[in-house]
């Protein structure tokens, strides 16, 4: 039955492979359980009921993704979304944590009408291959730092220097090292489960070594999440005033989603002969309704993850994975104990080495015609340099076209894509700096 709904046999792979990818994906993204609530407790959101919110926001999300989609492909609350919303929104602005929830609710409204008009397919398919190319290279890279980051490898540096290299003496940053030594190794003898087994081998070590405390129990009822739930203010978030905030958050949701959504898919092999992914209405209809829930659950944007990449690596190729991701989500509710004490220096060289595959794509890369070059490179340092996915893309959608008509080449300009640079524009000139 699993294996003629989800057409395992059309995509060549089996449930044992998807339950191995989905287990990956999960272990890749489990730090959202306590990351997203931690960042919202800044914004006065408490973190019990805000941990169950980012829970089941997942499970909504990436339930409706393997199942109404079929994709491989797991969505929950966006990291930098929940770090506008919290510092720059309710800190920054002043504006309460009820109103910023109104603006995602609106958002995810819009995406949704949007999406249900086949307005965001026609965009997306507008997006010239290269600039498809560059959002692959450029999530590449953003994963592979936040794995270098999380691992401890490189650090926060000082002034003129903003990062450098850790302490590589600390026992942490070794297993992190040997972490993804036998990763590589796993993956050079074409073991499916490599990035699992080294996630979990690591982990255990941690253990065993004492670096990471064992849980005191794997067990524990969920607290309840009644003080946040419909709790957003939508008539607050509607004033002129906030327009700046509504219009930054859906820009960033907006091609945040979109570029992940095709840089995943690229690497899964899922776009067709034109470069574009069949049927990309239903993921992201799951992405609109999946931020929708979250606004009512008392969570900011949920979107399609990057770590999904991951799952990906590890034989992941149909909405099964998800399935599997959403389900482990969901028993998180109850052993969030066990899952949060999986040490970042565990996951963080998995995110290294799926950074390092989604480079490839850029050999495909016509480097004989600066038109094409540059724009591309402009998406790949932004996103990295300014760690932000969307800046990095809303710069690309500027500069492509801009170059295109200097240099006399406007006809090459997809019509969807000058929707995009308007959007972008207003997104630099309206973002709250």
């Amino acid at each position: 039955m699993l294996r003629k709904y989800f057409n395992l046999d059309e995509a060549g792979t089996t449930v044992g492979q998807e339950i191995i990818a989905g287990i990956t994906t999960f272990a890749t993204m489990a730090y959202i359980i306590i990351i997203n609530p931690k960042i919202l407790e800044a914004a006065g959101i408490p973190f019990g009921p805000s941990m169950v919110a980012t829970i089941l926001s997942a499970f909504f999300g990436t339930l409706a993704m393997g199942v109404y989609a079929k994709r491989p492909f797991a969505i929950a609350p966006y990291m930098g979304e929940n770090a506008f919303i919290a510092f720059t929104v309710v800190k920054v602005l002043g504006y309460s944590w009820q109103t910023a929830l109104g603006a995602i609710f609106i958002g995810g409204v819009l995406f949704t009408l949007l999406t249900a008009l086949k307005i965001r397919g026609w965009m997306a398919n507008s997006i010239p291959q290269s600039l498809k190319i560059g959002f692959v290279v450029g999530i590449g890279l953003f994963l592979t730092f936040i794995g270098l980051n999380e691992s401890g490898i490189v650090t926060l540096g000082v002034p003129g220097a903003p990062v450098t290299v850790g302490n590589l003496t600390d026992i942490k940053i070794f297993l992190a090292v040997f972490g993804f030594l036998l990763t590589s190794f796993l993956m050079i003898k074409k073991i499916r489960a490599a990035i699992l087994l080294g996630i979990v081998t690591v982990t255990f070590l941690a253990f065993l070594l004492g670096v990471v405390d064992t849980p005191d129990r794997w067990i524990s009822m969920p607290p309840s999440i009644t003080p946040i739930l419909f709790q957003l203010d939508i008539a607050g978030a509607l004033s002129w005033g906030f327009f700046g905030v509504i219009l930054t958050v859906f820009v960033m949701d907006f091609v945040d989603t979109m570029g992940t959504l095709i840089g995943l898919s690229y690497r899964a092999g899922l776009l067709n002969k034109d470069g574009n992914l069949p049927e990309i209405e239903k993921p992201m209809l799951c992405d609109a309704l999946g931020t929708v829930a979250a606004s009512l659950l008392g969570t900011t944007t949920t979107g399609t993850f990057i770590e999904s990449a991951a799952g990906i690596e590890a034989g992941g190729k149909t909405g099964l994975t998800s399935v599997v991701t959403a389900f482990l989500f969901l028993t998180a509710l109850f052993l969030a104990p066990f899952f949060i004490s999986i040490p970042a220096f565990a996951y963080g060289p998995a995110l290294i080495i799926v950074g390092m595959l989604m480079l490839t794509p850029i050999k495909n890369i016509n480097f004989d015609d600066l038109t094409e070059v540059v724009p591309v490179f402009c998406v790949i340092i932004l996103m990295s340099f300014t760690f932000n996915i969307g800046i990095g893309m809303t710069a690309g959608f500027v500069v492509y076209p801009l170059l295109k008509v200097l240099s006399g080449r406007f006809r090459e300009i997809p019509s969807g894509l000058w929707v995009l640079s308007a959007l972008s524009l207003l997104f630099f000139i309206f973002y709250p700096y």
